[in-house]
Protein backbone atom coordinates (compact mmCIF):
# COMPACT_ATOMS: atom_id res chain seq x y z
CA UNK A 1 0.00 0.00 0.00
CA UNK A 2 3.39 2.28 0.31
CA UNK A 3 3.25 3.06 -3.50
CA UNK A 4 -0.20 4.63 -4.45
CA UNK A 5 0.37 6.23 -1.04
CA UNK A 6 3.37 7.98 -2.62
CA UNK A 7 1.82 8.18 -6.44
CA UNK A 8 -0.61 9.69 -4.56
CA UNK A 9 0.92 12.67 -2.29
CA UNK A 10 2.88 13.42 -5.95
CA UNK A 11 -0.32 14.29 -7.37
CA UNK A 12 -1.36 16.40 -4.36
CA UNK A 13 -1.31 20.62 -5.37
CA UNK A 14 -2.85 23.36 -3.47
CA UNK A 15 -5.95 25.15 -4.80
CA UNK A 16 -8.08 22.82 -6.41
CA UNK A 17 -10.82 24.47 -7.55
CA UNK A 18 -12.30 27.09 -5.26
CA UNK A 19 -10.38 27.87 -2.40
CA UNK A 20 -11.90 26.19 1.21
CA UNK A 21 -13.55 28.84 3.40
CA UNK A 22 -11.64 28.78 6.59
CA UNK A 23 -11.68 30.49 10.18
CA UNK A 24 -8.94 32.59 10.78
CA UNK A 25 -8.31 35.03 13.23
CA UNK A 26 -7.55 38.58 11.58
CA UNK A 27 -3.58 38.24 12.92
CA UNK A 28 -3.22 34.71 11.40
CA UNK A 29 0.14 35.24 9.04
CA UNK A 30 -0.77 34.07 5.66
CA UNK A 31 0.32 30.65 4.40
CA UNK A 32 3.48 30.22 2.77
CA UNK A 33 3.31 30.29 -1.10
CA UNK A 34 3.63 26.45 -2.16
CA UNK A 35 6.70 27.09 -3.86
CA UNK A 36 8.43 28.02 -1.17
CA UNK A 37 8.61 24.32 0.02
CA UNK A 38 10.20 23.08 -3.00
CA UNK A 39 13.16 23.72 -5.34
CA UNK A 40 11.75 25.24 -8.49
CA UNK A 41 10.81 29.16 -9.07
CA UNK A 42 7.81 28.19 -10.67
CA UNK A 43 5.72 25.67 -12.10
CA UNK A 44 4.91 25.02 -15.99
CA UNK A 45 1.70 26.43 -15.60
CA UNK A 46 1.95 29.84 -14.04
CA UNK A 47 4.19 32.03 -16.36
CA UNK A 48 2.89 35.22 -17.91
CA UNK A 49 4.19 38.36 -19.94
CA UNK A 50 4.80 39.65 -16.64
CA UNK A 51 7.59 36.96 -16.00
CA UNK A 52 9.19 38.41 -18.92
CA UNK A 53 12.69 39.11 -18.12
CA UNK A 54 12.96 36.75 -15.33
CA UNK A 55 15.43 33.76 -14.75
CA UNK A 56 13.02 30.86 -13.52
CA UNK A 57 14.10 26.58 -12.81
CA UNK A 58 11.12 24.55 -13.90
CA UNK A 59 10.96 21.16 -13.41
CA UNK A 60 8.61 18.65 -15.22
CA UNK A 61 8.21 15.80 -17.32
CA UNK A 62 9.24 16.62 -21.22
CA UNK A 63 5.67 16.31 -23.27
CA UNK A 64 7.43 17.05 -26.68
CA UNK A 65 10.67 17.28 -28.36
CA UNK A 66 10.63 18.70 -32.16
CA UNK A 67 13.92 18.53 -34.02
CA UNK A 68 15.96 19.87 -31.47
CA UNK A 69 14.56 23.53 -31.46
CA UNK A 70 11.83 23.48 -28.48
CA UNK A 71 10.34 20.88 -26.13
CA UNK A 72 7.22 21.61 -24.34
CA UNK A 73 7.81 20.73 -20.29
CA UNK A 74 5.07 19.26 -18.16
CA UNK A 75 4.07 19.42 -14.37
CA UNK A 76 0.98 19.23 -12.32
CA UNK A 77 -0.44 23.00 -13.36
CA UNK A 78 0.47 23.02 -16.92
CA UNK A 79 2.72 23.10 -20.07
CA UNK A 80 5.76 25.71 -20.82
CA UNK A 81 7.67 25.78 -24.15
CA UNK A 82 11.10 25.63 -23.54
CA UNK A 83 13.72 27.00 -26.10
CA UNK A 84 16.61 24.66 -26.93
CA UNK A 85 19.98 27.17 -26.94
CA UNK A 86 21.39 26.61 -30.82
CA UNK A 87 24.79 28.67 -30.28
CA UNK A 88 27.99 27.05 -29.37
CA UNK A 89 28.31 27.88 -25.69
CA UNK A 90 25.44 25.87 -24.83
CA UNK A 91 25.99 22.91 -26.77
CA UNK A 92 26.14 20.62 -23.78
CA UNK A 93 22.34 21.79 -22.95
CA UNK A 94 21.30 21.15 -26.49
CA UNK A 95 22.43 17.51 -26.80
CA UNK A 96 21.05 16.95 -23.50
CA UNK A 97 17.75 18.45 -24.05
CA UNK A 98 17.52 17.08 -28.19
CA UNK A 99 18.48 13.54 -27.03
CA UNK A 100 15.77 13.24 -23.72
CA UNK A 101 13.43 10.55 -24.22
CA UNK A 102 9.67 11.79 -23.88
CA UNK A 103 8.44 11.93 -20.18
CA UNK A 104 11.83 12.10 -19.03
CA UNK A 105 12.13 14.02 -15.55
CA UNK A 106 14.44 17.35 -16.09
CA UNK A 107 15.07 20.35 -14.60
CA UNK A 108 15.30 23.75 -16.63
CA UNK A 109 16.86 27.22 -15.97
CA UNK A 110 16.49 29.84 -18.30
CA UNK A 111 15.18 33.67 -18.73
CA UNK A 112 11.10 33.97 -19.97
CA UNK A 113 10.76 35.63 -23.01
CA UNK A 114 7.76 36.80 -24.90
CA UNK A 115 7.46 34.72 -27.76
CA UNK A 116 8.29 36.18 -31.54
CA UNK A 117 4.81 38.21 -33.08
CA UNK A 118 2.49 35.55 -34.87
CA UNK A 119 3.97 32.49 -33.01
CA UNK A 120 1.74 33.06 -29.90
CA UNK A 121 -0.39 30.58 -28.47
CA UNK A 122 -4.05 31.55 -27.19
CA UNK A 123 -5.30 28.04 -26.46
CA UNK A 124 -2.24 27.59 -24.22
CA UNK A 125 -2.17 29.99 -20.46
CA UNK A 126 1.82 30.30 -20.95
CA UNK A 127 1.02 31.02 -25.28
CA UNK A 128 2.44 34.59 -24.52
CA UNK A 129 6.06 33.18 -23.57
CA UNK A 130 9.32 30.89 -23.83
CA UNK A 131 11.62 29.99 -21.55
CA UNK A 132 15.17 30.27 -23.31
CA UNK A 133 17.19 27.26 -21.74
CA UNK A 134 20.53 28.41 -19.85
CA UNK A 135 21.15 25.27 -18.12
CA UNK A 136 19.96 21.96 -17.83
CA UNK A 137 19.75 18.40 -16.01
CA UNK A 138 18.18 15.31 -16.72
CA UNK A 139 16.84 13.89 -13.47
CA UNK A 140 15.37 10.04 -14.72
CA UNK A 141 15.39 9.58 -17.83
CA UNK A 142 12.07 7.30 -19.50
CA UNK A 143 12.31 4.32 -20.97
CA UNK A 144 9.94 2.99 -24.15
CA UNK A 145 6.75 3.72 -22.93
CA UNK A 146 3.85 1.66 -23.56
CA UNK A 147 1.50 4.16 -24.88
CA UNK A 148 1.76 7.88 -25.56
CA UNK A 149 0.07 9.53 -22.49
CA UNK A 150 -1.85 12.11 -24.36
CA UNK A 151 -5.92 12.12 -23.53
CA UNK A 152 -6.80 11.84 -27.17
CA UNK A 153 -4.61 7.71 -27.69
CA UNK A 154 -7.10 5.41 -27.55
CA UNK A 155 -5.65 2.77 -24.86
CA UNK A 156 -6.93 -0.21 -23.44
CA UNK A 157 -8.33 -0.19 -19.91
CA UNK A 158 -6.25 -2.80 -19.39
CA UNK A 159 -3.63 -1.20 -20.31
CA UNK A 160 -4.18 1.61 -18.66
CA UNK A 161 -5.15 -0.35 -15.29
CA UNK A 162 -1.64 -2.21 -15.82
CA UNK A 163 1.09 1.05 -15.96
CA UNK A 164 -1.34 2.91 -13.81
CA UNK A 165 1.49 5.23 -12.51
CA UNK A 166 1.87 6.22 -16.14
CA UNK A 167 -1.86 6.85 -16.72
CA UNK A 168 -2.21 9.59 -14.36
CA UNK A 169 -0.19 11.84 -15.86
CA UNK A 170 -2.86 12.22 -17.99
CA UNK A 171 -4.78 15.79 -17.64
CA UNK A 172 -8.04 14.25 -17.70
CA UNK A 173 -7.53 12.08 -14.44
CA UNK A 174 -5.63 14.38 -12.82
CA UNK A 175 -8.27 16.99 -12.85
CA UNK A 176 -10.65 14.17 -11.79
CA UNK A 177 -8.78 13.36 -8.66
CA UNK A 178 -8.38 16.79 -7.86
CA UNK A 179 -11.46 18.06 -8.04
CA UNK A 180 -13.06 14.44 -6.34
CA UNK A 181 -10.62 15.57 -3.41
CA UNK A 182 -11.55 19.41 -3.09
CA UNK A 183 -15.27 17.96 -3.14
CA UNK A 184 -15.12 15.25 -0.44
CA UNK A 185 -12.36 18.52 1.44
CA UNK A 186 -15.65 20.61 1.44
CA UNK A 187 -18.23 17.75 2.17
CA UNK A 188 -16.00 16.72 5.65
CA UNK A 189 -16.40 20.81 6.15
CA UNK A 190 -20.01 21.69 5.83
CA UNK A 191 -20.72 18.29 7.61
CA UNK A 192 -18.22 18.60 10.33
CA UNK A 193 -17.19 21.74 10.59
CA UNK A 194 -20.09 23.41 10.12
CA UNK A 195 -22.85 20.70 11.21
CA UNK A 196 -20.62 19.74 14.19
CA UNK A 197 -21.18 15.54 13.19
CA UNK A 198 -18.47 13.19 14.41
CA UNK A 199 -16.14 11.22 11.74
CA UNK A 200 -15.53 8.08 12.69
CA UNK A 201 -13.45 5.03 11.28
CA UNK A 202 -15.17 2.28 9.44
CA UNK A 203 -17.67 0.55 10.47
CA UNK A 204 -19.75 -2.55 9.71
CA UNK A 205 -23.56 -2.25 9.00
CA UNK A 206 -25.57 -1.57 12.07
CA UNK A 207 -22.37 -0.46 14.45
CA UNK A 208 -23.00 3.09 13.12
CA UNK A 209 -26.57 2.65 14.71
CA UNK A 210 -25.68 1.35 18.00
CA UNK A 211 -23.35 4.47 18.53
CA UNK A 212 -26.17 6.49 17.56
CA UNK A 213 -27.38 4.78 20.90
CA UNK A 214 -25.00 6.00 22.42
CA UNK A 215 -25.94 9.60 22.71
CA UNK A 216 -24.59 10.96 19.49
CA UNK A 217 -26.32 13.26 17.14
CA UNK A 218 -24.90 12.60 13.98
CA UNK A 219 -21.91 10.45 12.40
CA UNK A 220 -19.84 10.73 9.40
CA UNK A 221 -17.98 7.76 7.60
CA UNK A 222 -16.38 8.07 4.54
CA UNK A 223 -15.08 4.87 3.14
CA UNK A 224 -12.21 4.24 1.36
CA UNK A 225 -12.73 3.35 -2.52
CA UNK A 226 -10.34 0.29 -1.37
CA UNK A 227 -12.85 -1.47 0.76
CA UNK A 228 -15.94 -1.02 -0.90
CA UNK A 229 -17.19 1.83 -3.83
CA UNK A 230 -16.00 5.00 -2.51
CA UNK A 231 -19.00 6.62 0.17
CA UNK A 232 -20.07 8.77 2.80
CA UNK A 233 -22.06 6.85 5.25
CA UNK A 234 -24.12 9.78 7.60
CA UNK A 235 -26.24 8.59 10.45
CA UNK A 236 -28.15 11.21 12.60
CA UNK A 237 -30.87 10.58 15.76
CA UNK A 238 -34.07 13.03 16.08
CA UNK A 239 -34.73 13.22 12.34
CA UNK A 240 -36.78 12.51 9.92
CA UNK A 241 -36.46 12.17 6.10
CA UNK A 242 -37.11 15.79 5.15
CA UNK A 243 -34.37 16.45 7.40
CA UNK A 244 -32.00 14.01 5.77
CA UNK A 245 -32.93 15.66 2.69
CA UNK A 246 -32.51 19.27 3.56
CA UNK A 247 -28.85 18.08 5.11
CA UNK A 248 -27.94 16.37 1.81
CA UNK A 249 -29.05 19.21 -0.95
CA UNK A 250 -27.13 21.46 1.18
CA UNK A 251 -23.92 18.98 1.40
CA UNK A 252 -24.13 19.31 -2.43
CA UNK A 253 -25.03 22.48 -2.96
CA UNK A 254 -21.77 24.04 -0.69
CA UNK A 255 -19.58 21.38 -2.46
CA UNK A 256 -20.65 21.77 -5.84
CA UNK A 257 -17.50 22.93 -8.43
CA UNK A 258 -18.49 26.41 -9.79
CA UNK A 259 -17.23 25.28 -13.13
CA UNK A 260 -20.17 23.26 -13.20
CA UNK A 261 -22.51 25.62 -12.70
CA UNK A 262 -24.89 26.05 -9.29
CA UNK A 263 -27.49 23.08 -8.66
CA UNK A 264 -31.38 24.53 -7.63
CA UNK A 265 -32.75 23.08 -4.10
CA UNK A 266 -34.86 21.96 -3.16
CA UNK A 267 -34.26 19.04 -5.40
CA UNK A 268 -37.88 17.70 -6.51
CA UNK A 269 -39.58 14.49 -5.54
CA UNK A 270 -41.30 11.27 -6.99
CA UNK A 271 -42.89 8.39 -5.33
CA UNK A 272 -41.38 5.16 -6.31
CA UNK A 273 -44.91 4.29 -8.14
CA UNK A 274 -45.02 7.45 -9.85
CA UNK A 275 -41.18 6.76 -11.57
CA UNK A 276 -42.48 2.93 -12.30
CA UNK A 277 -45.81 4.24 -13.95
CA UNK A 278 -43.98 7.36 -15.94
CA UNK A 279 -40.20 6.35 -16.89
CA UNK A 280 -40.36 2.47 -16.44
CA UNK A 281 -37.14 2.61 -13.37
CA UNK A 282 -36.60 4.09 -9.37
CA UNK A 283 -34.44 5.83 -11.48
CA UNK A 284 -35.73 8.18 -14.11
CA UNK A 285 -33.55 10.06 -16.34
CA UNK A 286 -35.99 13.48 -16.17
CA UNK A 287 -33.58 15.52 -18.62
CA UNK A 288 -35.67 14.34 -21.43
CA UNK A 289 -39.92 13.43 -21.68
CA UNK A 290 -40.84 10.28 -24.01
CA UNK A 291 -42.63 9.38 -20.45
CA UNK A 292 -44.66 5.97 -20.99
CA UNK A 293 -48.71 6.97 -21.24
CA UNK A 294 -51.10 4.29 -20.17
CA UNK A 295 -53.71 3.91 -23.15
CA UNK A 296 -56.01 0.72 -21.16
CA UNK A 297 -58.97 2.66 -20.94
CA UNK A 298 -58.75 3.39 -24.72
CA UNK A 299 -57.65 0.46 -26.11
CA UNK A 300 -60.08 -1.98 -23.55
CA UNK A 301 -63.49 -1.06 -25.88
CA UNK A 302 -61.23 -2.51 -29.17
CA UNK A 303 -61.74 -5.97 -29.91
CA UNK A 304 -57.75 -6.60 -29.96
CA UNK A 305 -57.17 -10.24 -29.23
CA UNK A 306 -53.65 -9.52 -27.15
CA UNK A 307 -55.12 -6.63 -25.38
CA UNK A 308 -57.73 -8.43 -23.99
CA UNK A 309 -55.65 -10.56 -22.90
CA UNK A 310 -53.60 -8.47 -20.96
CA UNK A 311 -56.04 -6.78 -19.72
CA UNK A 312 -57.98 -9.70 -18.39
CA UNK A 313 -55.18 -10.54 -15.86
CA UNK A 314 -54.68 -8.88 -12.31
CA UNK A 315 -52.36 -5.75 -12.83
CA UNK A 316 -52.85 -6.01 -16.35
CA UNK A 317 -52.12 -3.11 -18.32
CA UNK A 318 -51.26 -1.37 -21.99
CA UNK A 319 -49.05 1.33 -22.04
CA UNK A 320 -47.03 3.46 -24.57
CA UNK A 321 -44.71 5.72 -25.71
CA UNK A 322 -43.61 8.41 -27.94
CA UNK A 323 -40.31 8.46 -29.59
CA UNK A 324 -40.36 12.29 -31.73
CA UNK A 325 -39.06 11.78 -34.93
CA UNK A 326 -38.29 7.69 -34.53
CA UNK A 327 -39.21 7.09 -38.21
CA UNK A 328 -36.67 4.16 -38.25
CA UNK A 329 -36.42 2.47 -35.06
CA UNK A 330 -40.30 0.56 -35.27
CA UNK A 331 -44.29 0.21 -35.00
CA UNK A 332 -46.77 2.96 -34.70
CA UNK A 333 -45.49 5.52 -37.10
CA UNK A 334 -47.66 8.86 -38.14
CA UNK A 335 -47.90 9.58 -41.24
CA UNK A 336 -47.39 13.47 -42.94
CA UNK A 337 -51.34 12.70 -43.80
CA UNK A 338 -52.04 12.49 -40.29
CA UNK A 339 -52.71 9.03 -40.53
CA UNK A 340 -50.50 5.84 -38.75
CA UNK A 341 -49.01 3.35 -39.98
CA UNK A 342 -49.11 0.16 -38.20
CA UNK A 343 -50.38 -3.34 -37.96
CA UNK A 344 -52.82 -1.82 -34.97
CA UNK A 345 -54.51 0.36 -37.27
CA UNK A 346 -56.90 -2.26 -38.87
CA UNK A 347 -58.54 -2.59 -36.01
CA UNK A 348 -58.35 2.03 -35.19
CA UNK A 349 -61.20 3.64 -37.23
CA UNK A 350 -60.37 7.30 -38.57
CA UNK A 351 -61.83 8.58 -35.41
CA UNK A 352 -59.86 6.35 -32.99
CA UNK A 353 -56.41 7.12 -34.66
CA UNK A 354 -57.04 10.85 -34.35
CA UNK A 355 -57.98 10.28 -30.46
CA UNK A 356 -54.73 8.19 -29.95
CA UNK A 357 -53.02 11.25 -32.09
CA UNK A 358 -54.42 13.53 -30.10
CA UNK A 359 -53.90 11.74 -26.90
CA UNK A 360 -50.12 10.74 -27.16
CA UNK A 361 -50.05 14.38 -29.11
CA UNK A 362 -48.34 12.65 -31.75
CA UNK A 363 -46.24 14.28 -34.63
CA UNK A 364 -45.46 13.89 -38.35
CA UNK A 365 -42.48 10.97 -38.40
CA UNK A 366 -43.05 10.11 -34.37
CA UNK A 367 -42.85 6.44 -33.55
CA UNK A 368 -45.14 5.06 -30.76
CA UNK A 369 -43.90 2.00 -28.80
CA UNK A 370 -46.79 -0.36 -27.48
CA UNK A 371 -46.83 -3.00 -24.64
CA UNK A 372 -49.61 -5.02 -22.72
CA UNK A 373 -49.11 -7.44 -19.85
CA UNK A 374 -48.45 -7.17 -16.11
CA UNK A 375 -47.86 -3.67 -14.88
CA UNK A 376 -44.31 -3.91 -13.80
CA UNK A 377 -43.03 -5.74 -16.54
CA UNK A 378 -44.54 -3.97 -19.33
CA UNK A 379 -43.61 -0.36 -17.25
CA UNK A 380 -39.78 -1.96 -17.02
CA UNK A 381 -39.88 -3.09 -20.63
CA UNK A 382 -40.76 0.76 -21.76
CA UNK A 383 -38.59 2.48 -19.86
CA UNK A 384 -35.46 0.05 -21.09
CA UNK A 385 -36.77 1.40 -24.73
CA UNK A 386 -36.97 4.86 -23.32
CA UNK A 387 -33.29 5.08 -22.51
CA UNK A 388 -32.49 3.00 -25.88
CA UNK A 389 -34.59 4.70 -27.74
CA UNK A 390 -32.95 7.92 -26.88
CA UNK A 391 -29.35 6.46 -27.20
CA UNK A 392 -30.01 5.76 -31.00
CA UNK A 393 -31.78 9.42 -31.41
CA UNK A 394 -28.89 10.72 -30.01
CA UNK A 395 -26.27 9.10 -32.20
CA UNK A 396 -28.63 10.22 -35.55
CA UNK A 397 -27.92 13.74 -34.40
CA UNK A 398 -31.11 14.48 -32.34
CA UNK A 399 -30.03 15.95 -28.84
CA UNK A 400 -32.71 14.85 -26.38
CA UNK A 401 -30.41 15.03 -23.13
CA UNK A 402 -28.14 17.79 -22.26
CA UNK A 403 -24.61 16.96 -21.50
CA UNK A 404 -24.14 20.00 -19.36
CA UNK A 405 -27.53 19.78 -17.19
CA UNK A 406 -27.62 17.99 -13.98
CA UNK A 407 -31.08 17.12 -12.74
CA UNK A 408 -30.99 15.62 -9.41
CA UNK A 409 -34.35 13.72 -7.84
CA UNK A 410 -35.64 12.17 -4.45
CA UNK A 411 -37.02 9.05 -5.19
CA UNK A 412 -39.44 7.95 -2.32
CA UNK A 413 -42.45 5.60 -0.82
CA UNK A 414 -40.69 2.25 -1.76
CA UNK A 415 -42.75 -0.79 -0.89
CA UNK A 416 -41.01 -2.37 2.46
CA UNK A 417 -41.22 -5.64 1.08
CA UNK A 418 -41.09 -7.50 -1.98
CA UNK A 419 -41.58 -11.21 -2.94
CA UNK A 420 -39.03 -13.16 -3.01
CA UNK A 421 -37.76 -14.09 -7.05
CA UNK A 422 -37.51 -17.77 -6.07
CA UNK A 423 -40.02 -18.29 -3.96
CA UNK A 424 -42.90 -15.48 -4.26
CA UNK A 425 -44.80 -16.47 -1.24
CA UNK A 426 -41.88 -15.24 1.17
CA UNK A 427 -40.97 -11.73 1.63
CA UNK A 428 -37.80 -9.83 1.35
CA UNK A 429 -36.81 -6.42 2.48
CA UNK A 430 -36.89 -4.26 -0.33
CA UNK A 431 -34.36 -1.83 0.99
CA UNK A 432 -32.73 -3.72 4.00
CA UNK A 433 -34.57 -5.38 7.36
CA UNK A 434 -33.69 -1.72 9.59
CA UNK A 435 -35.45 -0.06 7.68
CA UNK A 436 -38.79 1.82 9.16
CA UNK A 437 -42.17 1.56 7.43
CA UNK A 438 -44.06 4.73 6.51
CA UNK A 439 -45.70 6.82 9.05
CA UNK A 440 -49.33 6.09 7.73
CA UNK A 441 -48.72 2.65 6.97
CA UNK A 442 -47.47 1.22 10.22
CA UNK A 443 -50.53 -0.30 10.94
CA UNK A 444 -50.19 -2.11 7.66
CA UNK A 445 -46.82 -3.47 8.81
CA UNK A 446 -48.96 -6.35 11.17
CA UNK A 447 -52.18 -6.99 8.94
CA UNK A 448 -50.76 -6.92 5.19
CA UNK A 449 -46.96 -5.94 5.16
CA UNK A 450 -46.90 -6.68 1.53
CA UNK A 451 -48.65 -3.47 1.05
CA UNK A 452 -46.63 -1.56 3.61
CA UNK A 453 -44.61 1.47 2.26
CA UNK A 454 -41.17 2.23 3.49
CA UNK A 455 -39.20 5.57 4.56
CA UNK A 456 -36.67 4.19 2.45
CA UNK A 457 -35.38 7.62 0.21
CA UNK A 458 -32.60 7.44 -3.31
CA UNK A 459 -31.29 10.44 -5.08
CA UNK A 460 -31.10 10.21 -8.52
CA UNK A 461 -28.98 12.41 -10.57
CA UNK A 462 -29.26 12.32 -14.36
CA UNK A 463 -30.81 8.73 -14.47
CA UNK A 464 -27.65 7.46 -11.91
CA UNK A 465 -28.54 6.52 -8.28
CA UNK A 466 -26.63 8.25 -6.26
CA UNK A 467 -27.13 7.80 -2.52
CA UNK A 468 -29.76 6.19 -1.06
CA UNK A 469 -30.73 5.64 2.67
CA UNK A 470 -33.84 5.84 4.81
CA UNK A 471 -35.26 5.62 8.31
CA UNK A 472 -34.70 3.37 10.54
CA UNK A 473 -36.57 0.97 12.97
CA UNK A 474 -35.83 2.23 16.48
CA UNK A 475 -38.50 0.01 18.65
CA UNK A 476 -36.47 -3.65 19.06
CA UNK A 477 -40.06 -5.07 19.52
CA UNK A 478 -41.06 -3.89 15.79
CA UNK A 479 -37.37 -4.86 14.52
CA UNK A 480 -37.84 -8.21 16.25
CA UNK A 481 -41.50 -8.12 14.00
CA UNK A 482 -40.24 -7.51 10.91
CA UNK A 483 -36.75 -10.10 11.27
CA UNK A 484 -38.78 -13.76 13.48
CA UNK A 485 -42.48 -12.99 11.65
CA UNK A 486 -42.23 -11.08 8.17
CA UNK A 487 -38.88 -12.27 6.90
CA UNK A 488 -38.99 -15.20 8.84
CA UNK A 489 -34.91 -15.02 9.84
CA UNK A 490 -33.34 -15.74 13.19
CA UNK A 491 -33.27 -12.66 15.29
CA UNK A 492 -30.59 -13.91 17.65
CA UNK A 493 -28.05 -13.11 15.06
CA UNK A 494 -28.54 -9.58 15.63
CA UNK A 495 -29.16 -10.11 19.82
CA UNK A 496 -26.88 -6.67 20.55
CA UNK A 497 -28.47 -4.64 17.70
CA UNK A 498 -31.88 -5.38 19.46
CA UNK A 499 -30.36 -5.17 22.81
CA UNK A 500 -29.14 -2.04 22.45
CA UNK A 501 -33.07 -0.51 20.65
CA UNK A 502 -34.08 -1.92 24.02
CA UNK A 503 -32.05 0.53 25.97
CA UNK A 504 -33.52 3.70 25.34
CA UNK A 505 -32.18 4.20 21.33
CA UNK A 506 -33.57 7.46 19.71
CA UNK A 507 -35.24 7.76 16.01
CA UNK A 508 -32.47 7.68 13.63
CA UNK A 509 -32.07 7.66 10.18
CA UNK A 510 -29.02 7.76 7.23
CA UNK A 511 -27.80 8.27 4.10
CA UNK A 512 -24.99 6.79 1.60
CA UNK A 513 -23.70 9.00 -1.09
CA UNK A 514 -21.77 7.02 -3.79
CA UNK A 515 -18.64 9.19 -4.16
CA UNK A 516 -17.51 7.10 -7.60
CA UNK A 517 -20.50 7.42 -9.25
CA UNK A 518 -21.13 11.24 -8.40
CA UNK A 519 -17.82 12.40 -9.50
CA UNK A 520 -18.07 10.56 -12.45
CA UNK A 521 -21.48 12.13 -13.56
CA UNK A 522 -19.96 15.52 -12.47
CA UNK A 523 -16.69 14.90 -15.04
CA UNK A 524 -18.73 12.81 -17.49
CA UNK A 525 -16.08 10.09 -16.94
CA UNK A 526 -17.49 6.74 -18.90
CA UNK A 527 -16.68 4.40 -16.04
CA UNK A 528 -16.49 4.99 -12.21
CA UNK A 529 -12.32 3.77 -13.08
CA UNK A 530 -11.55 7.50 -14.02
CA UNK A 531 -12.40 8.95 -10.75
CA UNK A 532 -10.39 6.39 -9.02
CA UNK A 533 -6.49 6.40 -8.21
CA UNK A 534 -5.75 2.98 -8.23
CA UNK A 535 -9.22 1.14 -9.28
CA UNK A 536 -9.95 -2.94 -9.38
CA UNK A 537 -10.81 -4.75 -12.77
CA UNK A 538 -14.08 -5.65 -13.46
CA UNK A 539 -12.43 -9.09 -12.29
CA UNK A 540 -11.83 -7.51 -9.10
CA UNK A 541 -7.76 -7.70 -9.59
CA UNK A 542 -5.13 -5.11 -9.21
CA UNK A 543 -3.40 -5.35 -12.80
CA UNK A 544 -0.47 -3.49 -11.50
CA UNK A 545 0.56 -5.29 -8.63
CA UNK A 546 -0.44 -8.08 -10.50
CA UNK A 547 -2.94 -9.23 -7.46
CA UNK A 548 -4.16 -11.13 -5.71
CA UNK A 549 -1.61 -13.61 -6.68
CA UNK A 550 -0.95 -17.02 -4.72
CA UNK A 551 0.81 -17.29 -1.75
CA UNK A 552 3.49 -19.99 -1.01
CA UNK A 553 3.05 -21.90 2.25
CA UNK A 554 6.30 -20.52 3.54
CA UNK A 555 4.88 -17.40 3.41
CA UNK A 556 1.40 -18.20 5.28
CA UNK A 557 3.02 -20.36 7.77
CA UNK A 558 3.72 -17.01 9.89
CA UNK A 559 0.08 -16.52 9.69
CA UNK A 560 -0.90 -20.07 11.16
CA UNK A 561 -3.02 -20.09 7.56
CA UNK A 562 -2.61 -23.34 5.74
CA UNK A 563 -4.63 -23.31 1.98
CA UNK A 564 -6.12 -26.62 0.72
CA UNK A 565 -5.75 -26.79 -2.90
CA UNK A 566 -8.50 -28.27 -5.15
CA UNK A 567 -6.64 -31.26 -7.21
CA UNK A 568 -7.27 -29.04 -10.55
CA UNK A 569 -5.52 -25.88 -8.99
CA UNK A 570 -2.58 -28.23 -7.36
CA UNK A 571 -1.93 -29.54 -10.89
CA UNK A 572 -1.49 -26.27 -12.18
CA UNK A 573 0.58 -25.48 -8.99
CA UNK A 574 3.41 -28.06 -9.95
CA UNK A 575 3.23 -26.97 -13.64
Amino acid sequence: MALPRLLLRALARPGCGRPLQRAASASAPAAPDFNSFVIRTNTCGELRSAHVGQEVTLYGWIQYQRQGLFLVLRDFQGLTQIIIPQDEAHSHVKKLLSNAPVESVVRVTGIVSPRPPGQENPKMPTGDIEVKAETAEILNSCKKLPFEIKDFIKKSEALRMQYRYLDLRSFQLQYNLRLRSHIVMRMREYLCNLHGSKRIPCALEGSRQVLLSAAESSAVQAAPHGRRPGQIDIEMSFVDQAGIQRLIEGLLQYSWPEERGPITTPFPSMTYKEALADYGTDKPDIRFGMKIVDVSDFLRRLDIEFVQNALSYPHGTVKVICIPQGVEIMEIICRPDGSLKSLLTKFLGEKQQSELIQALNIQVDDVVLLAAGEHKQVCSALGSLRLESADLLEAAGLVLRDPTAFHFLWVVDFPLFLPKEENPTELESAHHPFTAPHPSDTSLLYSDPTKARSQHYDLVLNGNEVGGGSIRIHSAEQQRFVLEKVLKEDSEVLFHLLEALEFGAPPHGGIALGLDRLISLIVDAPSIRDVIAFPKSFRGRDLMGNAPDYVTPEELEPYHIQVSWPLAERGKEKL
